[in-house]
């Protein structure tokens, strides 16, 4: 006897020797495994372990969440403060990255709970985070966003901006934020050899910023770059973390 799939969602069953069809039904979905427990699989073997996954959530629904949840994927990136609020509430068991845009007025709303802010472009913005987060008695992480794209539309530090902002020094009077790296966007272009060249130079300024200024602080350790379309060219250049969107839970509707 043997059993062919009509859809996703059916299967028949056939006698080999009469031809015969014997019975027909439905399917339940915890029968099928989830495409996005798949495509957390298959993006497993082709991340090298030490590469971190942060899976963007934005749009998703909470039980697409929970299906990557149930692939062992525990940490997701949002880009808006009120949609990471509500997904939180609801999934509490989450480890919450923050990687859009942060205006300081909105801090207080993911203080509590978000376990690290990659979106860092301002020292107001740092010392808002400060500020909440010492409310809970907390430590945030956090990351330095420099603006390595040719569009002006992407926030984020230049080079020279982050350091004077650690020539200043009045970073290190915030007793509840750690600044754990860099995270960077590449331009949205198809021109993969101006990718890589944008993310070699954030890896070459991430290397120089940890050896002038963290030479001493092992968690001065995260590279925040690559998505979807460019995480490979990431990683070759000396990505940490990688953000991944559509290849878990496909294009956004």
């Amino acid at each position: 006897m043997i059993f062919i799939y009509v859809s996703c969602n059916f299967c028949i069953f056939f006698d080999f020797l009469t031809k015969e069809k014997l019975y027909f039904y439905h399917l339940k979905k915890q029968d099928l495994m989830s495409y996005i427990v798949q495509n957390i699989n298959e993006l497993r073997l082709k991340i090298p372990s030490h590469v971190k996954i942060v899976a963007v959530s934005k749009t998703k629904t909470v039980s697409e969440i929970q299906e990557a949840i149930e692939a062992k994927q525990l940490c997701f990136g949002e880009n808006k403060v009120q949609e990471l609020t509500l997904k939180h509430e609801q999934i509490p068991e989450a480890q919450w990255h923050l990687i859009g845009h942060l205006q300081t007025n909105k801090v207080k709303y993911v203080a509590p709970f978000v376990q690290m802010i990659q979106s860092v472009d301002s020292l107001r913005v740092l010392e808002e985070i400060d500020l909440q987060a010492g409310k809970y008695n907390r430590v945030i992480d956090c990351l330095l966003q420099v603006h390595i794209a040719s569009e002006e539309s992407k926030f984020g530090f230049s080079e020279q901006e982050v350091i004077n902002l650690l020539n200043s020094g009045a970073w290190q009077n915030l007793k509840h934020v750690r600044i754990c790296g860099l995270m960077g966007i590449a331009t949205f272009t198809d021109d993969l050899d101006a990718v890589r060249k944008e993310f070699q130079g954030l890896a070459d300024f991430f290397k120089r910023i940890r050896r002038e200024y963290f030479s001493e602080d092992a968690s001065f350790c995260e590279l925040s770059m690559g998505m979807s379309d460019d995480y490979q060219i990431a990683i070759e250049e000396g990505a940490t973390m990688v953000r991944i969107g559509s290849l878990i839970f496909g294009k956004r509707r």
